[in-house]
């Protein structure tokens, strides 16, 4: 059990454990916080780890160790709403691409924050698999492409676009991109599927910052489930899977376009 117990030398009594997880109970007899999970059911959210201000929850084999940083407690002074708004509103998708590959230590960062993404339960059956050789992304794309064309009622939906993404790209279903990150999840069910967008978008997010570019690539998603052969040539296992290309843009946006705004009920103000 990855929580041992507490440190009585360093708790303070605040009980902000107890308050954030119900595995935390006061002893009033000993006036002790305790902790107790009889049937295993932590799910490993390390929310009491975080909140301690004494750093007085004694665990082990949780992983990586935890972290912190001056500012922590005040998030928005570190990347106030403005900024984010920018970061976030001028986020593109990317279908032009430099055939230059990203360095492995700067894939690594990516893929470090994508496992920190939240996800339902805190579920962790996520698996993760970068292809990077050309080879393997031309037979990829020319797998994925043939499944579509030749899919029941597909053919009309996709050829055109194909066949222009044919004629820019040596790589028409990734635009030439150098790198396609999978992440697959042995979980069944719909969950596996928003846990894959969310960790998704924490790398995407995460590459921009890098000054890198990325799409989210539905047409593995749409062909992988007439054709089994597609995850097994991309190295990937896993129920439901999600992929994103990566690499070096070679566009630049000097703008963010306009987007229809939705109405919100519940909010008496002009959207």
């Amino acid at each position: 059990m990855p929580i041992v117990g507490i440190d009585y030398e360093k708790c303070n009594g605040c009980r902000l454990c107890i308050q954030e997880c119900r595995f935390y109970f006061l002893d009033e007899a000993k006036n002790k916080v305790l902790f107790e999970d009889l049937d295993n059911m932590c799910s490993l959210c390390g929310h009491c780890i975080a909140v301690c201000p004494q750093d007085a929850i004694i665990y082990e084999d949780f992983g990586d160790e935890v972290f912190t940083f001056e500012g922590i407690e005040k998030l928005d002074s570190i990347v106030p709403y403005d900024n984010l708004y920018k970061f976030l509103r001028a986020h593109r998708s990317i279908r032009h691409y430099k055939k230059k590959e990203v360095p492995k230590d700067t894939l690594k960062k990516v893929i470090d924050i994508m496992q920190y993404a939240p996800t339902g339960s805190n579920l962790r059956y996520e698996k993760y698999v970068i292809v990077s050789d050309r080879e393997k992304l031309k037979s990829l794309s020319d797998m994925v492409i043939d499944t579509l064309l030749n899919t029941l009622g597909m053919r009309a939906q996709y050829e055109k676009s194909f066949e222009a993404q044919k004629r820019d790209y040596e790589i028409p279903l990734f635009f030439d991109a150098p790198h396609v990150i999978f992440v697959s999840s042995m979980l069944d069910m719909q969950l596996a599927d928003h846990n894959i967008g969310i960790i998704i978008t924490y790398g995407r997010l995460a590459a921009q910052s890098l000054g890198l570019g990325t799409c989210w690539n539905g047409y593995i998603n749409i062909a992988s489930q007439y054709n089994k052969k597609i995850m097994k040539l991309a190295g990937v296992r896993g129920k439901r899977m999600g992929a994103f290309i990566i690499g070096y843009p070679n566009i630049t946006f000097k703008r963010a376009p306009p987007r229809s705004r939705k109405p919100v009920k519940g909010l008496d103000i002009d959207q």
